[in-house]
């Protein structure tokens, strides 16, 4: 199993990074993940958030373009498809059976551009709610572990 997430701005928050790191060594059996983290781009006078957005867009896409073998691209976006934990495990047990690298995109405070939505094979939202682009990373890391968990009959999972 390849995952790679690409990732906007670095963690500000000891707690998320604990709980990231935790996340990383209970999947490095099942995995082999990769994380990229890219610079955020900040609004300011200079810069509008839609411009910010398409700034760090263009930076996502040109690590996607380095894209090596068979890849998906799963961008989070609050507007995108919601799963179940279990049909999440499904979703990404048909990328890993076919030996395909998923890459997860999780863009900065203002979102995902929508170059980087177009090149996605799917959206994916968490909820309905927002949450913060760091918070995101440790649940896309928990539900990873929890489909993987799914997967292989683990009991980290109880239904």
């Amino acid at each position: 199993m390849k995952i790679r997430i690409i990732q906007v701005g670095k963690n500000k928050d000891s707690y998320i990074e604990e709980g990231i790191a935790e996340f990383l060594k209970r999947l490095r059996p099942y995995a082999k993940l990769e994380i990229v983290t890219l610079k955020e781009i900040m609004a300011s006078k200079t810069f509008t958030k839609d411009h910010c957005k398409e700034i760090e867009g263009q930076e996502i896409l040109k690590i996607l373009e380095k894209n090596t073998g068979q890849e998906s691209i799963i961008a989070l976006d609050e507007h995108g498809k919601e799963f179940t934990s279990v049909e999440f495990s499904g979703f990404l047990g048909k990328f890993f059976d076919q030996g395909v690298r998923i890459n997860f995109i999780i863009g900065g405070p203002y979102g995902i551009s929508e170059n980087v939505k177009q090149k996605a094979n799917i959206l994916c939202a968490f909820s309905r709610m927002t949450f913060t682009h760091q918070m995101i990373r440790l649940f896309l890391l928990e539900q990873i572990y929890r489909g993987v968990s799914i997967l292989k009959g683990k009991e980290y999972h109880n239904e």
